[in-house]
């Protein structure tokens, strides 16, 4: 083939590529500008679902401070993710925890607990779950059948110094109810909340001294 033949190959080649070009950039600048303009509602929706878990647990009028900026996380191994601090005209008041369980039937279950400042819980709720529908999935209140009394709310009120052994169901010599034929998902639950409340109570006075953003080490102890 002549040179001349294949210039027009050559040149239907380097269209094909640079139309694929432009077609990349233009898809990838529509996708950040997307990004861009969207991000606030989506931040925005995050939040709002997050502050009606914790409206649950801890009721805004107990407090007065921006509690989701007024954050801390717990460094590993505690089974402990995020901590919100909150004040009311400065002074503390309690403590919203993430915390998990990695041995729940279907996996890991996430928690969200609060503290308060007399070290008994005041409510707890199940954030995720992939327990058995029917079944294990009584540890989230909106699908527990017992809606007058569901079974996560035995919680309420229970101190954090529980002796360790006490941080399980009564089938196990524990302190805590479980329903029958869906005793894996009570377990996991109750042991996380005895190791979650367990390490923020004994960290209390630094997890409400440290700032914003910062991260709670292992060492970290009440004095």
């Amino acid at each position: 083939m002549s040179t001349d033949a294949r210039f027009p190959a050559l040149r239907g080649a380097l269209r094909a590529a640079l139309g694929l070009a432009a077609f990349t950039l233009a898809f990838t600048a529509l996708m950040a500008f997307t990004h861009y303009v969207t991000r606030d509602r989506i931040e925005a929706a995050a939040e709002a679902q997050q502050m009606r878990l914790i409206d649950d647990i801890l009721p805004r009028d107990q407090y007065d401070n921006a509690l989701l900026k007024d954050v801390v996380t717990a460094a590993p191994p505690a089974n402990i993710k995020r901590i919100w601090r909150a004040r009311r005209g400065g002074a503390p008041v309690g403590l919203v925890f993430e915390t998990f369980a990695n041995d729940g039937y279907g996996g890991r279950i996430e928690l969200v607990a609060s503290l308060g400042a007399d070290g008994k819980l005041g409510g707890v709720r199940v954030a995720a779950h992939k327990e058995t529908p029917g079944l294990g999935d009584y540890i989230d209140p909106a699908r527990d059948p017992d809606k007058t009394r569901p079974w996560i709310e035995q919680f309420i009120g229970v101190d954090a110094d529980l002796p360790p052994a006490q941080w399980a169901v009564k089938k196990d010599g524990g302190a805590f109810e479980h329903r029958a034929g869906a005793t894996v998902s009570a377990r996991a639950v109750t042991r996380a909340l005895g190791q979650g409340s367990a390490w923020i109570a004994a960290r209390r006075e630094a997890i409400f001294a440290a700032p914003a953003d910062s991260n709670i080490g292992a060492d970290a102890q009440e004095e």
